[in-house]
């Protein structure tokens, strides 16, 4: 894929592509488009060239359907001269015209970006003409030609800048991509319905303080921090992953602060901060711009090794050091809950939560119902902290018990039968908010190996 390629192919690519986008329009009397990358230097062809190239193929074909403009064909090459696609466009050319120079001035992306317009009569339109700014130096960002044309900047220089180009561009989209993906995993599990003793579109669960808004106002607020956490990772992945982790612990504490202010001092999503946090975090740690990491195996390991620490912090608590709920039963009962799930690389969701929901999925269940058998699985494993804390040991064995029943009759059970589950675990006052938080992982590890 990467290689250097002569002047020679070069012309001839280019000319070949005038040969089909001209047999493009001729054939459909339509107007035309050809779509390829301005790239300095030699090599014209990389992983991270073909990403880019996909972007921009996104969002030119977005651009053209909010445009209201057809596709009538279209032909894709990709090869050492470059990748390039040519359409055919059924529509009002200046309309075309003006959708074309939206995504070239549209973001720092398409400032390689190259859309040629040609009418259906075979005239080429200026790009300029429909109101596009003048084109700015990679280098230096002065306006115009001039800096290319004599030659001002290095074949090394236009390399380096274009780099640093793709890699700000797509270090930030997948930050933003990341953390809009966690936003609607927690709305996913809020609204997933019924789950027994939470609160969902049904009812408020075991909770009185809290409803389905609280949880969209909290997840709303909080969507800064993801990307954030991402960020963190990719900042400290040359260090070792204990530096993540301090970082990530700071940033938590400002979200948790975050969250109170926008729930009134409700404690809807303090679990998540910490889980969801450190699988932002572990991702950011394995991205390349070239591709991020999306497999969710290679993630949760990643997790493991970031929260590592946390075992010495349990190890540290004494019973007057210990302030939370879950670093009293740590002491009273050995359970080490989301900390101790964290240090193992989360393995209720590696384990039970992600293949329930994909195999939910893939029976053709919806996401809802899904979710649901994923949570009950979850919840029969019998170590919800937030369970043992609300009703004791007993109470939420017997509480993991009635789910494991309810699973052995369907691994899908109705939404009658768990419905009626959550009516007991109200009148018990139990809530396996640890579960939801595990959940919401599953649901967004699902969600991001898909994406694209």
């Amino acid at each position: 894929m990467e290689r250097d390629v002569t002047l020679l192919e070069m012309l001839e690519a280019r000319e070949d592509r005038a040969r089909r986008l001209e047999a493009l329009r001729t054939r459909h009397g339509s107007a035309a488009v050809s779509f390829t990358l301005n790239i300095a230097g030699p090599v014209k062809d990389s992983p991270l060239i073909r990403r880019a190239f996909q972007a921009g193929l996104e969002q030119l074909e977005a651009g053209l359907r909010a445009a209201g403009l057809a596709v009538l064909d279209r032909l894709e090459r990709r090869a050492p001269t470059g990748c390039e696609a040519q359409y055919a466009v059924d529509g009002p050319v200046r309309e075309l015209q003006r959708a074309c120079v939206s995504i070239e001035d549209g973001s720092p992306l398409g400032r390689l970006f190259e859309l040629d317009v040609l009418t259906p009569e075979g005239r080429r339109l200026d790009r300029e003409a429909a109101g596009g700014a003048p084109r700015r130096c990679l280098v230096c960002g002065a306006p115009g030609t001039g800096c290319a044309s004599r030659r001002i900047h290095t074949a090394e220089e236009l390399q380096a800048a274009t780099r640093r180009l793709l890699e700000g561009h797509f270090a930030s989209a997948d930050r933003e991509k990341a953390a809009a993906l966690v936003t609607r995993a927690l709305l996913d599990e809020v609204g997933t319905t019924p789950k027994p003793g939470l609160v969902d579109r049904a009812n408020t669960g075991s909770h009185r303080d809290m409803d389905i808004f609280t949880f969209h106002a909290s997840a709303a607020a909080l969507f800064p921090y993801w990307a954030n956490c991402v960020q963190l990772g990719q900042e400290t992945a040359d260090r070792p992953p204990a530096s993540t982790f301090s970082a990530l612990r700071r940033a938590g504490q400002g979200a948790e602060r975050t969250m109170f202010a926008a729930t009134g001092g409700v404690n809807t999503h303090k679990g998540a901060v910490f889980t969801l946090g450190v699988l932002c975090g572990a991702i950011g740690r394995l991205w390349s711009a070239e591709a991020p990491c999306r497999d969710p195996e290679r993630i949760l390991t990643e997790c493991a090794s970031i929260a590592a620490a946390v075992t010495e912090d349990l190890a540290s608590l004494d019973p007057a050091s210990a302030r939370t709920a879950g670093q009293r039963l740590y002491l009273e009962h050995g359970l080490t809950g989301v900390r101790g799930e964290a240090a193992q690389g989360f393995p209720s969701v590696a384990r039970t939560a992600l293949p329930v929901l994909r195999a939910g999925l893939a029976a053709g269940l919806s996401r809802n119902d899904a979710g649901t058998a994923a949570l009950l699985r979850l919840i029969a494993q019998g170590t919800d902290t937030n369970l043992i804390s609300r009703g004791g040991p007993e109470r939420a064995a017997a509480a993991a018990e009635r789910c494991q029943r309810l699973l052995q009759r369907s691994p899908f059970p109705a939404a009658e039968e768990i419905a009626r589950l959550d009516r007991e675990f109200i009148q018990e006052n139990l809530s396996p908010g640890g579960c939801a938080d595990l959940l919401a992982a599953a649901f967004f590890l699902q969600s991001w190996e898909l994406a694209s």
